[in-house]
């Protein structure tokens, strides 16, 4: 089967790039399509995350597992894409490169596409300029001014009777 795959850019301006791919191919096949279709290297570290159908980040999949013990994680080698994305409209999250945290929105859009004229893997449809540097990306949090504090939260006196409890205790 062959899976038709829409990439787009966590950024302002629209870059996007369709994609072919066959579907017992490899995360990591996916990762080496989506680098050359956006013109990367592909020389830095990634992660492919399972995501629902809002986007939440769900188990991630890096490209080479540095974790140890309960800490390992499933490497994109090991992940065929029918195993992750199943049905039309299947998500998924990829970072690549951490330093510069390129972010993108991959979803298949197209199961038992007809790829007769076309090679595996393969670009398909390109719109939008990737810009130079990674855009930055935006996280919000809530306030937690101290005006905002409640009852049950913690005071500024707090801290020093903690402080003056500190001394208390010795260390050999």
């Amino acid at each position: 089967m062959v899976y038709k795959i829409r990439v787009i850019l966590n950024s302002e301006e629209d870059v996007i790039r369709d994609i072919v791919i066959d579907s017992a191919s490899n995360l990591e096949d996916l990762h080496n399509t989506i680098t050359n279709a956006f013109g990367f290297t592909g020389d830095q570290m990634a992660s492919f995350y399972r995501s629902d159908e809002t986007w939440v980040q769900g188990e991630e999949h890096p490209l080479f597992d540095m974790g140890e013990g309960a800490d390992r994680k499933v490497q994109m080698s090991a992940v065929l894409l029918d195993e992750i994305l199943q049905k039309d409209n299947d998500k998924m999250l990829y970072v690549y490169d951490f330093f510069n945290m390129w972010s993108f929105y991959v979803e298949l859009i197209q199961t038992n596409f007809d790829q007769r004229n076309t090679e595996l893997p393969g670009l398909l449809f390109s719109l939008g300029v990737v810009p130079t540097v990674a855009p930055e990306i935006q996280f919000e949090s809530e306030d937690l001014s101290a005006d905002d504090l409640e009852e049950n939260d913690l005071e500024e006196d707090d801290f020093d009777e903690f402080q003056d409890d500190f001394g208390d205790f010795s260390y050999n």
